[in-house]
């Protein structure tokens, strides 16, 4: 499915409002989401029935000519198939018509690209941790969410109501000025609606192309490296040599007070049972509702201070200077996961990235993930060898300078503004596709694949364990003469599924 492309002169952004629906209108809600669930298996199933019975076929010895075909799992195909076992299949026959044909779109869409992203991670062609095989949704941990594309999608003229197919007019929980004034202003045209149910909420998400001028900067030719850390936010020095300090507010901490005890209720009453199929008591849903408040609160509260320090950032400086962290990694640190999580490293570059791009026009300069900012003397270039995480004074060998470990790190940050403009720097700027030199000569690169290491017998994986030997089976492709041979390998709990739902 090719990505949409704005007009030149607009950009596509995002407008969400909280939704305040009426008794009727919530059950309309949960049933389009239901709807979209229900689509989604029915896709899954359909696709995966086909992958199943070849397995079986091929045990029986049929020939590779005369086995089952394979079913396509497009978008357009889903849709053709879908609309044709709709009006037999006694999962849909009797309540198909009460939604409307986005909620099934919605499914089949997510079904499609699930099975596109599990046949790219399998082929090598995706970028990330590797994807297994698309699941059925849970009922109960299922996500509730809508898409709508088609139809009367519009913010009402008075500011505090939507309309959307087949659910009708929504009032808001809050006013819709910022989407409507552009609209009615011909700067902005909505492309899709998604409505969604969060902690106890349900919100609808405008997705909108809009027309941005670019805004101007306050100091255009100053440029500012950012250290991120959990003791300070962020510690940004610009081009000027001027040092500025974010504290991080710790909002998480903050609230884990009530956290837990809010916890502990939850705890202490009767839940749902996952194996029993127990429903929840209503005691156990007041206690999850109060306890997804406090959750609740601490998002929004680390959203609007992400939001206003990168807002901030953007809008003051013309170059911006950040690591590119593995934020993922890092949260593998039991020790340090939480406060990593609660500062919202990923979240900062994020933000900076688009705002910087369609807001200010400027640019953003990501440095090397292998860049030591830290062990890099700021005054002199010397490179410590080791300079362990407890230690928060930075005090070279060389020259003699003592400085704050984060000061220093922000001025080696910002030092590479300069040195990509020479084309002399370790930093890669987006703009520039072209790799660029690391700072020490030398190029790291990871390791695709682990190295294999002798055993007591003298050869390399002489004495793989039993499980170790199963995985490696597991994982080792096979070579199938069809060009969908390489995703048969589905966990066995879909296999077990598959004719069932």
């Amino acid at each position: 499915m090719k990505r949409f492309q704005p007009q030149p002169g607009f950009v596509v952004q995002a407008y969400r409002f909280a939704l305040d629906p009426n008794a009727s209108q919530e059950v309309a809600l949960r049933s389009h989401c239901g709807a979209a669930r229900a689509a989604y298996n029915w896709a899954v199933g359909w696709v995966t029935a086909s992958w199943w019975q070849r397995k079986a076929e091929e045990t029986y010895g049929i020939a590779e000519a005369e086995l089952t075909e394979w079913r396509p799992w497009s978008l357009s195909s889903l849709r053709k198939a879908f609309n044709k076992a709709k009006k037999t299949d006694s999962r849909f026959a009797e309540w198909w018509q009460e939604n409307s044909k986005e909620a099934y779109s919605t499914g089949l869409a997510h079904a499609s690209a699930a099975f596109d992203n599990y046949a790219k991670s399998k082929n090598g062609k995706r970028r990330g941790k590797r994807m297994g095989a698309p699941r059925f949704k849970s009922k109960r941990k299922a996500r509730l969410a809508c898409r709508f594309t088609t139809g009367t999608i519009r913010v009402d003229a008075d500011g505090r109501h939507v309309t959307l197919p087949r659910l009708g007019t929504i009032r808001t929980h809050e006013a819709t000025d910022s989407l409507l004034a552009r609209v009615q202003d011909g700067t902005a045209r909505i492309l899709s609606a998604t409505v969604r149910h969060e902690r106890g909420r349900w919100f609808a998400s405008f997705q909108a192309e809009v027309k941005r001028d670019f805004e101007r900067v306050m100091r255009p030719d100053v440029a500012v490296g950012i250290d991120l850390g959990v003791k300070t936010l962020a510690v940004m020095a610009d081009s000027t040599g001027e040092i500025r300090t974010v504290l991080n507010p710790r909002h998480y901490d903050g609230a884990l007070k009530l956290l837990r005890r809010a916890s502990r209720t939850v705890s202490r009453r009767q839940g749902p049972g996952c194996r029993t199929g127990r429903q929840p008591s209503k005691r156990w849903q007041k206690a999850n509702t109060a306890l997804g408040k406090v959750q609740h609160r601490v998002a929004n509260l680390r959203t609007d201070a992400l939001h206003k320090l990168t807002t901030a950032v953007a809008a003051e400086y013309g170059t911006v200077v950040v690591e590119d962290l593995n934020v993922a990694g890092m949260l593998r640190n039991p020790r340090l996961a939480r406060q990593i999580a609660d500062a919202g490293f990923g979240k900062i570059r994020r933000q900076l990235d688009y705002k910087t791009r369609q807001r200010h026009a400027t640019r953003v300069i990501v440095a090397d993930r292998w860049y030591p900012s830290s062990k890099t003397c700021s005054g002199c270039g010397a490179v410590k060898a080791k300079l362990p995480l407890h230690v928060r004074t930075y005090e070279c060998d060389v020259c003699g300078l003592v400085l704050d470990r984060d000061d220093n790190a922000a001025l080696n940050l910002v030092a590479l503004a300069a040195a990509s403009t020479t084309g002399t720097g370790v930093a890669g700027d987006r703009d520039t596709p072209q790799a660029v030199s690391k700072p020490r000569g030398a190029d790291r690169k990871t390791r695709a694949t682990r190295p294999r290491r002798k055993t007591e017998t003298g050869r390399a994986g002489g004495a793989t364990p039993p499980h170790q030997r199963r995985k490696e089976a597991r994982d080792r492709p096979q070579a199938e003469a069809s060009r969908f041979g390489d995703v048969m390998d589905l966990p066995g709990r879909n296999a077990r599924n598959a004719e069932s739902r």
